[in-house]
């Protein structure tokens, strides 16, 4: 109880990412001090912390990839690099005091909710509890690493890893490296370790449309106008919001053509004709997770980088072996396989009223309302939640915070044991937004794509159908009408 009479919210977050930062300084900010930021890793950032393979960058330019209350004014460059990003995060931790509240090598094991405290208990692997009113998912969609299911992968004799877990303490100066995936990490460290390494040869399931972007790093001049006068980092947020705001490349025909053929022109770059026409995709743009590179392409004129298409049949302790037989021998294998997106918080093991798992209620893939709460898990509340991916996710999680702190201020003025969203306003919710998902041509099942956006279900569920603004302006009022709830 505090000073005045009101409920003490006991407020648990899993994960201090961006979104997990963010969420702390929102609760300062709005009175709530009685929170812990639960981080499996020895530090902050999240996917910033973990993802630290050569060229990792921002594909979301970062003027507006960042929070609007904390403008930094001096990015090195338009995309910045992934230590650059982690320090901004690291910044924004100290100065607004939410160090203090973060556990570090605190994994959380299980998060169950108990029907007569009307309380949380978060479990960690160390089977230290946490009891808490509230619990804030902050662990979003990125967090659960896909390994391929490749016959005799655990025979490598030589040094393996994933991308998203990479390995410094091995150097790759002169060393043959095999790379198995051609998506977002391996667009991006492609380019790089082939300055180093003595041979590459990265194996492509499937060709990606790789965009070319604005990335010309600022001048010094330019760092200098933009300390003195802030404005200016601002008017190029907003630059960057009102294109992303207007553009229709998912649902224009012409649009999308445009896409494909500037792509084309960057292939065209690829002096040898075989490799050329292998690095052209089979699908419409949009399709898959849109890429953005400027060195990938002329990457295929360096004499030391092969591009393997054919199927891999099997793993040796030597090296990879495809479908026509030839082995190529490697003393390196990066795993640049990406992410199971479709999981969130079913990748723990949470068990809210009547003894429902998530992963039971989530059986035909995530669904949420909002992308923010779930029926049947009271008090529990997501950031990037199912159906928010669209434009840059700390802008998405800046307004999904400021949603959440309305639901507490609700609770602690109605003094409400919980909140719990009801299953009608839900249902409601998820069947208009897959009719809004087949609408969007690239991603509807009559293109037949295979992207991580779907669950084994079928379901879309990663990818929000409109643009940002109206995400927004959805979340604006919380709509309490949209809940059950129990006083205290």
């Amino acid at each position: 109880m505090s000073k005045d009479g009101k409920q003490d919210l006991r407020i648990a977050i899993i994960g201090a990412g961006p979104g997990g930062i963010c969420m702390g300084i929102k609760l300062k900010q709005a009175g709530f001090d009685n929170f812990v930021i639960l981080e499996k890793s020895d530090g902050l950032g999240g996917t910033w912390y973990y993802n630290r393979y050569p060229g990792c960058e921002c594909d979301i330019a970062s003027h507006l990839y960042s929070y609007s209350f904390e403008i930094k004014p001096d990015w090195s460059k338009p995309f910045a690099p992934q230590p650059e990003i982690l320090e901004y995060i690291e910044h924004c931790a100290a100065k607004y005091g939410v160090l203090p509240h973060c556990q570090f090598n605190a994994p959380v094991s299980s998060v169950t909710w108990n029907e007569d405290t009307s309380m949380w208990s978060v479990e960690q692997e160390s089977h230290e509890t946490i009891e808490a009113n509230i619990v804030v998912s902050a662990i979003g969609m990125f967090n659960e690493l896909v390994y391929p299911d490749i016959e005799g992968i655990d025979s490598f004799a030589g040094v393996s890893f994933h991308s998203a877990r990479w390995n410094w303490d091995h150097k790759l100066e002169g060393a043959t490296v095999g790379v198995i995936g051609s998506a977002a990490s391996a667009v991006q460290l492609v380019p790089e370790i082939i300055k180093e390494a003595k041979q590459v040869h990265l194996f492509q399931r499937t060709a990606n449309w790789v965009l070319p972007k604005a990335d010309t790093p600022y001048t010094d001049e330019q760092l200098r106008d933009f300390r003195a006068n802030p404005e200016l980092a601002l008017a190029i947020r907003n630059e960057i919001f009102n294109a992303i705001e207007t553009g229709d490349a998912f649902n224009n025909p012409a649009t999308r053509g445009q896409m494909e053929d500037t792509v084309r022109k960057e292939i065209a770059k690829v002096e040898d004709p075989d490799t050329r026409a292998k690095l052209v995709p089979d699908h419409m743009w949009g399709c898959k997770r849109p890429l953005f590179a400027n060195n990938y392409y002329p990457a295929f004129n360096s004499p030391n980088l092969e591009l393997v298409t054919e199927a891999i049949d099997r793993i040796t302790p030597k090296g990879v072996v495809t479908a026509d037989g030839r082995e190529r021998q490697l003393d390196t294998l990066v795993l640049a396989t990406g992410f199971d997106a479709t999981r969130y918080l079913s990748v723990l093991d949470v068990t809210g009223r009547d003894g429902l798992h998530i992963a039971e209620a989530w059986e035909d893939g995530a669904q949420a309302y909002r992308g923010i709460t779930t029926r049947g898990f009271p008090n529990l509340f997501m950031l990037y939640g199912p159906n928010i991916n669209m434009g840059s996710l700390i802008t998405m999680i800046e307004w999904q915070t400021a949603h959440i702190v309305k639901h507490l201020e609700h609770i602690v003025s109605e003094d409400l044991a919980w909140v719990d969203v009801r299953a009608d306003r839900m249902s409601e919710y998820n069947v208009k937004m897959q009719e809004d998902i087949e609408a969007v041509v690239p991603w509807n099942k009559q293109a037949g794509c295979n992207t991580y956006y779907r669950s084994p279900s079928g379901r879309v569920v990663t990818q929000w159908p409109h643009t940002m603004g109206e995400y927004r302006d959805s979340i604006e009022l919380p709509e309490f009408d949209a809940y059950e709830s129990k006083p205290r």
